[in-house]
């Protein structure tokens, strides 16, 4: 593994030499450390082979990224491993996805290992997938795992390509590619902890700042350990606290998830921050749901507006249809979200010239707008668009 500034000159030289795509893959602790950063990149490339770099040893891979900044990337599921490559230099130009590649051409099972298996005849080892990729040293069983994720991703990316070209498809593929390598980072959340599971049982704004203050303590905790939130307090102990209010410590540690393995002082510091929740005034509590950039849920539509309850129906219903005469999830077809907004606030003119802009506006690729602004316009034509 390379893990050295002296290797990874070597590692750089190589690569640049090399010729044709370049594989990648990254592997996070997902589950173990706090946030997503790549404990491993995995890169193979014709004339360089196989390489597997310690971003730990080598923080900085600005060089290697701008090395093979220029080739095309090969990543099965790009989006998932981007953000982590990005933190550490490395941002494609031009990439090919195999996943997303996988379901536009209408496999049903799209991991790689089941896409390997599928389209290239071959059995990847599936054994350490959801291994601490932060232990070190790393075991020889896992680096060899690792090595195997882009050992056949090229291969897999050239039969993909025949197959998309084949069903008439590759030019929806490459808008696709092109559309993941050009978007920029994602803003950061708003409010995360809304998001804490199990969140909908909590009615009461008292409840709910709670979890927000019980949220933001473990976040600060998890950061500061270097450690996954869900180690230091689960989700589901979050919500019994904000659901039980308990006045001290002793009351907390009744509840489940706060149990007799908890000591005092960690108590103490969940009760503090029940605690401050409790004191907060009413004009700082939080305000129900979040607030909406967007439509309204479509369960409530009906109510709200039955005219956009019908034109909402009419439009998932040709998507629907549509997608299964082309063979691909309907959701690469066209965003639900973007069918929502459509339906919810359309064009005063349902033409087809209004939907493609509202279409364009909401992020959509020329290949999508093509096909579902026909289908889309008629569904806002006849039920009052």
């Amino acid at each position: 593994m390379t893990a050295s500034d002296g290797a990874l000159a070597e590692v750089i030289a190589a690569f640049a030499a090399g010729h044709g795509p370049v594989a990648v893959d990254a592997e996070r602790a997902s589950g173990y450390r706090y946030g997503q950063r790549a404990y491993l990149v995995q890169l193979r490339r014709e004339g360089a082979g196989s390489v597997l770099v310690d971003p730990v040893g080598c923080p900085d891979l600005t060089a290697l990224g701008a090395a093979i900044g220029e080739a095309e990337w090969v990543l099965h599921a790009a989006t998932q491993d981007l953000p982590c490559l990005r933190d550490i230099g490395m941002v494609p130009s031009r990439l090919f996805d195999t996943e997303l590649a996988g379901r536009l051409a209408g496999f049903a099972r799209v991991g790689l290992g089941a896409m390997v298996e599928n389209v290239l005849g071959y059995a990847l080892e599936k054994g350490h997938s959801a291994v601490d990729w932060s232990t070190r040293p790393l075991p020889d069983p896992w680096l060899r795992y690792a090595a195997l994720d882009v050992e056949l991703l090229v291969d897999l990316r050239d039969a993909l390509e025949e197959e998309l070209e084949r069903q008439g498809k590759l030019e929806w593929a490459r808008q696709e590619f092109a559309a993941i390598a050009a978007a920029p980072p994602p803003p950061p959340r708003k409010d995360p902890w809304r998001r804490t599971s199990g969140m909908h049982k909590v009615r009461r704004r008292r409840q709910m700042a709670v979890v927000r203050e019980l949220w933001t303590a473990r976040d600060q905790v998890a950061q500061r350990r270097d450690v996954s939130p869900g180690k230091v307090l689960g989700d589901a102990a979050i919500v019994e606290a904000a659901l039980n209010l308990p006045p001290n410590a002793h009351a907390l540690a009744a509840l489940p998830g706060f149990g007799h393995r908890m000591g005092r002082r960690q108590l103490e510091q969940w009760q503090t921050a029940i605690d401050r929740a409790r004191a907060l005034p009413e004009s700082e509590l939080p305000q129900p749901g979040q607030p909406l950039n967007g439509p309204p849920p479509p369960r409530s539509w009906a109510d709200k507006d039955p005219a956009a309850a019908a034109r909402l129906a009419a439009a998932r219903a040709a998507v629907s249809a549509l997608a299964e005469q082309l063979n691909l999830p309907q959701e690469n077809l066209i965003t639900p979200d973007t069918v929502r907004r459509l339906c919810w606030e359309p064009p005063a003119e349902p033409a087809r010239e209004s939907v493609t802009e509202v279409l364009t506006g909401h992020g959509a690729r020329p290949w999508q707008i093509e096909l579902v602004t026909p289908i889309l316009t008629e569904a806002l034509r006849t039920n009052g668009g």
